[in-house]
This record gives C-alpha cells, structure tokens and sequence, in this order.
C-alpha cells in the first residue's frame, strides 16, 4: 500500500502536471483582472487580456482591453487594445478603440484609431488619430520635433531693417517733417 502510492504519484503525476498547466495558464488568461476599489497600486500593470480597474494606479497600465471604472483614478500612460474610461486619467492614452464615458476625466493626449465621446465627459488635452496608435511613443515623435525646428527660427530676430513691423507703419521722417 505505500508502494502502491509511490508508484501512482510518481509516475502518472508528473505527466498529468505538465499537461494541466497549460490548460490552466490558457483558463487564466480569459479571465478578466478585477483590481477593486480599495486596492492602491504604485507601479506598472502587464497583462495581454482583460483588465477592470476600480482603484487607484500611479504608474502605466498596459494591456489588451482595458475597462476604467467611474471611482478609479490613473496616473500613467495607458495602452491597449481598446480602453473604456469612466474614471480619472493624468496621463497619455493609446489605443485603437477608446471610449470616453460621461464620467470620464482624462488630462493628457489620447492618440486612437476610433474614438467616441459621450456628453459630459471632460477631456483636456490633445486628440490625435493614427492607424497604429500602439506603435507610437509618447515621449516624442515626428510632429512633436518639427514645431520645434519652426520655432526656432520664429524665434530669431529679423535682420536690421527688414521688419515687416516697420512697412505697415508709415515712415518716421514724414511723420516729423509734417
């Protein structure tokens, strides 16, 4: 009877191990991450399914569907697949499909491929489509660097006598001599 035991553990065990992780790894991945009202995170969120936030994150969020719930707060770049906000957002949004709800805040940029706004909701900040809003940094890009090469120079002065002030005014000599 004891080495009856031995033998059904150690053989058959190990095999049906194996095989139930993945199954079980596949399972988890389908379920959504619930992050509830009272939790309170300080770092970065990973996850390739669905995540449903209630609490509060001070770090980015990264997933690939992502649900904001009206009392959650978020302080972090968000990227996902597709994001539904009904809660605060202080940070950048990336996401093909982005929702914004009646009581969504959001202040930072949202670069989407689809948007939709319901009435109510307040965004501040910048709007901008692109077709691979993931692929795209916020940090900075293309167009953040060439209104920058422009104003530089804007910024000059213009050369001695050249100022276009100076010929829509009409000239000081005729001014003094009349």
């Amino acid at each position: 009877m004891f080495n009856k035991s031995n033998k059904d553990t150690s053989n058959p065990d190990p095999m049906q191990q194996p095989a139930a992780a993945p199954k079980r790894n596949a399972m988890k991945s389908k379920a959504p991450s619930i992050l509830s009202g009272d939790l309170v995170l300080t770092g970065s969120i990973v996850s390739e399914g669905e995540v449903q936030l209630d609490g509060t994150v001070d770090g980015d969020i990264r997933a690939g569907s992502l649900i904001i719930g009206e009392e959650a707060n978020v302080n972090g770049e968000v990227m996902a697949e597709t994001v539904v906000i009904r809660g605060r957002v202080s940070g950048s949004v990336h996401a093909r499909q982005v929702q914004l709800a009646s009581t969504a805040r959001i202040e930072g940029d949202i670069v989407h491929a689809a948007l939709s706004v319901e009435s109510g909701a307040f965004f501040d900040g910048h709007c901008r489509h692109a077709s691979d809003p993931l692929s795209e940094k916020s940090s900075g890009g293309a167009p953040a660097s060439a209104p920058k090469a422009a104003n530089k120079s804007d910024d000059m002065p213009p050369a001695p006598g050249k100022s276009s002030v100076t010929s829509l005014d009409p000239p000081l000599a005729s001014k003094s001599s009349a």
